[in-house]
C-alpha cells in the first residue's frame, strides 16, 4: 500500500550508511604513488606533521592513507595471519591513528579481497569481519579495498559479493570508515558501487605521471586526459557519499615516482589536472612526497576557490557541455546558484575559447558576472558570451553567476 513505510533492505542500509560519510569527496594524502611498500612509522608520522605545517590540513586535506605494504607477511592468507610489520611500525597502527586524531587528521589503511594484495601481502579473503573489527579497534577512518590482482577477471556478481561482504563487515564493526572499493573501473563499478556501500570507486586503471602520453603506457596506464575522457557520461553515478574516483593526484611527482610510470608534467599541466579533478568531484588524494612539493605545487594544491568547487555541498560532477575538437567546456551548477566552468585547451597551441551562456549552458541570464579562480579576479559583467585566450594544456577555471 502506498501509505505504508518503506521496508529497509540490506542494500538500503548500506547506501544510507555510506551517505553519512564522504558527503563531499575525500581529501588527503596516500602513500603508494611515491613510496610504494617502502613505508614506515616515521614516514607516516612526518607526513601527518607536514600536512599541518604546510597548511594542507587547513586547506581541507584531512586523510593520511597508508597503502599496501604495512603488513608483516607476503603470501596467502591461508598461510599467514594479517599482522602489522613491527619492523616498519614498531608502535603499531593504533599508535599512529591516535597521533593523527590528536592532530586533526584521519588515518586510512589498505587491504584487498584476495588471499594476497596487489603487492603480494596478506589479504582479507574470508576474514572480512575479523579484519574490519581490527581496523575499527585501531581507530581507522578510511579503507582502500583493492581487488586489482585477485579479481581482475571476476564477474560483476562475484565483485558485488566480495565488496559487499567487506561493506557489511565495516558496518558491523561499529566505527564509521570511508570505504573505497578499488577495481580500476572494470565491470562498470560505477553502476553498482553505491549499492554495495562504497563511498568511492576508481573509474579507470592506474594514472601515470603524464598529461598526454600517446596510447596507454605499457598497455595499461591512463594519463590525465585519458582519465578525463573516461569519466564523460558518468555524472549521474556520482554524488553525496558515492564518488567517481579519477585516481590519486600526480602533482609534485615531477617524474620522480618509483611506482608510477611517466616523466612528469609541466606546472600548467599539473594545474589543469587539479582543476579538472576538482570540478569533476573526484577525491583529491595527494600522491607525492610532501618533502618534494615546491612553491608552485603548494599554490596549486591549496587554491581555496578551486577546492570549493570540489567540496561544494550540492555534490555534482561536472558535465562536458562543449567538445570542439581539443577545445572543451565542462560545467556544473553550485549550491549557491552560480555555475563552475572549466575551459580546457587540450591542443598544442594557444586558442581563444568562448563560453556562450545561453547556447552552451542554457542559462537565461541577461548579464553574467565572471570570476577567474586562478587569477582570483572578477573579470566583469558580460552579455551572452565570454571569450578568453587559453594556453596550450591550460584550463581556465571560472565561476559565473547572474548579473541581474
Amino acid at each position: 500500500m502506498a501509505d505504508n513505510p518503506k521496508t529497509t533492505t540490506d542494500s538500503d542500509s548500506k547506501e544510507n550508511n555510506a551517505v553519512q560519510l564522504a558527503k563531499t569527496p575525500p581529501m588527503g594524502w596516500s602513500s603508494w604513488n611515491y613510496y610504494g611498500d617502502r613505508i614506515n612509522e616515521k614516514i607516516i608520522i612526518d607526513t601527518i606533521d607536514k600536512m599541518i605545517s604546510l597548511g594542507l590540513r587547513d586547506a581541507g586535506y584531512t586523510y593520511v592513507n597508508i597503502d599496501d605494504g604495512w603488513q608483516k607477511y607476503k603470501g596467502s592468507r591461508a598461510e599467514h595471519p594479517l599482522e602489522v610489520d613491527e619492523k616498519k611500525f614498531p608502535h603499531g597502527i593504533k599508535y599512529i591513528a591516535d597521533y593523527a586524531h590528536k592532530k586533526g587528521i584521519k588515518l586510512g589503511i589498505y587491504s584487498g579481497p584476495g588471499n594476497s594484495t596487489c603487492a603480494g601481502y596478506t589479504g582479507s579473503e574470508g576474514h572480512e569481519k575479523e579484519d574490519a573489527a581490527m581496523f575499527a579497534s585501531w581507530g581507522i577512518d578510511h579503507l582502500k579495498y583493492d581487488s586489482c590482482c585477485s579479481h581482475q577477471q571476476a564477474s560483476k556478481d562475484t565483485l558485488k559479493t566480495v565488496f559487499g561482504d567487506m561493506s557489511k563487515a565495516l558496518n558491523a564493526a561499529g566505527r564509521p570508515m570511508v570505504y573505497h572499493a578499488c577495481h580500476c573501473g572494470w565491470q562498470n563499478i560505477w553502476e553498482w558501487g553505491k549499492s554495495v556501500g562504497a563511498n568511492q570507486w576508481r573509474i579507470g586503471q592506474d594514472i601515470s605521471d603524464d598529461f598526454n602520453y600517446p596510447g596507454n603506457r605499457e598497455g595499461y596506464y591512463f594519463d590525465v586526459l585519458d582519465m578525463i575522457d573516461r569519466g564523460v557520461g558518468l555524472e549521474s553515478y556520482s554524488g553525496k557519499g558515492h564518488w567517481n574516483d579519477y585516481d590519486m593526484l600526480i602533482i609534485g611527482l615531477h617524474g620522480r615516482s618509483k611506482e608510477l610510470v611517466g616523466t612528469g608534467a609541466s606546472d600548467n599541466e599539473y594545474r589543469t589536472h587539479f582543476s579538472m579533478w576538482s570540478i569533476l568531484s573526484s577525491p583529491l588524494l595527494i600522491g607525492a612526497s610532501l618533502d618534494d612539493l615546491n612553491t608552485t605545487d603548494l599554490e596549486t594544491l591549496k587554491n581555496k576557490e578551486i577546492i570549493a568547487l570540489n567540496q561544494d555541498p550540492l555534490g555534482l560532477q561536472a558535465k562536458r557541455y562543449v567538445s570542439n575538437g581539443d577545445l572543451q567546456i565542462f560545467a556544473k551548477p553550485l549550491a549557491d546558484g552560480s555555475w563552475a566552468v572549466a575551459l580546457l585547451n587540450r591542443s598544442g597551441q594557444t586558442a581563444t575559447m568562448t563560453l556562450n551562456m545561453q547556447q552552451d549552458l542554457n542559462l537565461p541570464w541577461k548579464k553574467t558576472l565572471v570570476r577567474d579562480l586562478w587569477l582570483h579576479r572578477d573579470m566583469g559583467s558580460f552579455t551572452d558570451t565570454y571569450s578568453v585566450e587559453v594556453q596550450s594544456h591550460e584550463t581556465k577555471m571560472l565561476v559565473i553567476r547572474s548579473g541581474w
